[in-house]
C-alpha cells in the first residue's frame, strides 16, 4: 500500500500494491503494521457496505460528534464515485477546507478519513457499491452533517444530485448554527 497525503493533515488516498498474474489480481487492503506508520492506532469495529442504483446520488456530508468520533476507511468496490472530505476539526489549519477524489473499481483507492471530519460521496455510475471501515460504533445520539450544497464549503460535485436524502439535505448551512 501507499498513502499519499491530502491537503488536509492526517487524511491520506490510498493505492493499492497489486500483484497481477494469469489468474488475475490480489492487493492488500489493510495491514496493521502500515497503517501504524501514519499513526493509525485505532480498531476498526463497524463495516459496512453502501449499494446505490442511480448515477448522481449523493450521501453526505456525515459524522460523529465526541466522544463518538470515527476514523473512516472507504473504498469503492463497483462503479465509482466522487469522495469528498471536510476538514471541521477548529484548532486544525485546514479547517473547513475540503478535498474530493475519484474513487473506482478500476482505480482500487481507498481514503483515510481521521476523526474531525466529514465525509459524504455522489455516485458517477449506476449501480456503485462502497465497503466502509469504521473505528466508532453508529450512534444516533451524535450523528451530525453538514449540507452538501453549503455555499461556505463550496464543494464542487461532479454532476447535478439526482437524489438526496431529505436527512442530507435537511442539515443547516455552517454560517447558520
Amino acid at each position: 500500500m501507499k498513502f499519499i497525503p491530502t491537503p488536509l493533515a492526517g487524511a491520506y488516498v490510498i493505492d493499492l500494491t497489486p500483484f497481477a498474474d494469469e489468474r488475475g489480481l490480489f492487493a492488500r487492503t489493510f495491514c496493521l503494521k502500515e497503517f501504524a506508520a501514519i499513526g493509525h492506532t485505532l480498531p476498526f469495529v463497524q463495516h459496512n457496505h453502501s449499494i446505490n442504483h442511480h448515477k448522481g446520488t449523493l450521501r453526505g456530508m456525515h459524522y460523529q460528534v465526541a466522544p463518538f468520533q470515527e476514523i473512516k476507511l472507504i473504498r469503492c468496490i463497483v462503479g465509482s464515485v466522487y469522495d469528498v472530505i471536510v476538514d471541521l476539526r477548529l484548532d486544525s489549519p485546514t479547517y473547513l477546507q475540503h478535498f474530493g477524489t475519484i474513487l473506482s473499481s478500476q482505480n482500487r483507492q481507498m481514503i483515510y478519513v481521521p476523526e474531525g471530519f466529514a465525509h459524504g460521496f455522489q455516485t458517477l455510475e449506476d449501480h456503485t457499491e462502497l465497503l466502509y471501515h469504521h473505528t466508532a460504533y453508529y450512534t444516533p445520539e451524535a450523528d451530525r452533517g453538514v449540507r452538501y450544497d453549503d455555499p461556505l464549503l463550496a464543494i464542487h460535485w461532479q454532476l447535478p444530485p439526482v437524489m438526496v436524502s431529505p436527512k442530507d439535505k435537511s442539515y443547516p448551512l455552517l454560517g447558520i448554527r
